[in-house]
């Protein structure tokens, strides 16, 4: 946090669309092969020719005022007149500075996040992560809540990969928790609402992106709680619908099966995205939930 807000007192960027950058870079980082892990406490990646210019026959250059020569987006932020890949704050200004070339506000800052990343969902998602960054103020948002009440009856086993045949051959990608008709439904992570509404297989059914790049699907509802809205900012424990029997028909189809929440989750790692196994982290928030109470 230190590190954002001396960002942002130099370059007038608010310090959570900062934060929103670093964490989407670290997620991005975690989640790929061809990205070496970040070392420092930013997570933010500059391939070296980016940071020295691509004609810059220096690949490991740090002095400034070459890296400028070249149109390198290296800068020195930390005054020691290096410009750094292995500085935090160096690479913060760098990238801080990249965006001033479009502006500080809101839509101006959008238009420079998509000139770097040229891609309509990275910029989606970061500026989800800057919105809730500053709805809270702060960076510790990790606390996860089981998705059903954990005083409600429910089971549920892993059956993460099984068959599927209703709408064609598919797999399974998700845990299905079976309870009551009705039985609240709950966010288990800090996020936003990126979808609602209803699909032939999933019924009426939300999505919502986390801090960590993670979207977490929720499917089967009953219904949705009353003035939920996608953009809306949710936390471990909100209700955000009830289960039930809704899917695999046009809308309002109900009753074709037990009624139960389809819980799915998803990782985005900067090109594509794709389902995992949430059963490990469902068992892990319920223990943890249960130690809570």
């Amino acid at each position: 946090m230190e590190l954002y807000t001396r960002t942002e007192a130099v370059t007038n960027i608010p310090w959570y669309y900062i934060a929103a950058i670093d964490q989407y870079e670290r997620n991005v980082r975690q989640a790929r092969r061809d990205i070496p892990k970040a070392e420092g406490l930013t997570g933010i990646y500059f391939k070296e020719e980016q940071w020295t210019g691509v004609l810059n026959p220096n690949k490991q250059d740090e002095n400034p005022k070459t890296i400028a020569l070249f149109n390198g987006l290296g800068t020195d932020g930390d005054g020691d007149g290096k410009a750094s890949l292995k500085s935090d704050e160096d690479v913060l200004f760098s990238f801080a500075k990249f965006l001033l070339a479009y502006g500080t506000d809101h839509d101006n800052l959008k238009i420079g996040l998509w000139n770097y990343y040229k891609r309509d969902k990275a910029v989606r998602i970061i500026i989800g992560k800057a919105d809730i960054y500053k709805h809270y103020g702060r960076l510790n948002l990790d606390e996860h809540a089981f998705p059903v009440p954990l005083n409600s009856t429910y089971s549920y086993r892993n059956t993460w990969g099984d068959a599927r045949g209703w709408g064609g051959r598919r797999i399974h990608e998700g845990t299905d928790i079976f309870a009551g008709y009705g039985v609240p439904v709950r966010a288990t992570s800090y996020g936003i609402v990126e979808m609602k509404g209803w699909n032939k297989y999933g019924g009426w059914r939300v999505g919502i992106r986390d801090i960590n790049n993670n979207y977490h699907y929720y499917a089967h509802l009953s219904g949705f709680a009353k003035d939920l809205k996608v953009g809306q900012i949710v936390e471990p424990g909100l209700m955000i619908g009830g289960v039930g029997s809704s899917g695999y028909g046009p809308p309002g189809t109900s009753g074709k099966f037990p009624p139960h929440l389809h819980y799915g989750m998803y990782k985005d790692n900067g090109i594509s995205e794709w389902s995992y196994d949430p059963y490990p982290h469902l068992k892990l928030w319920e223990r943890q939930e249960r130690k809570r109470k």
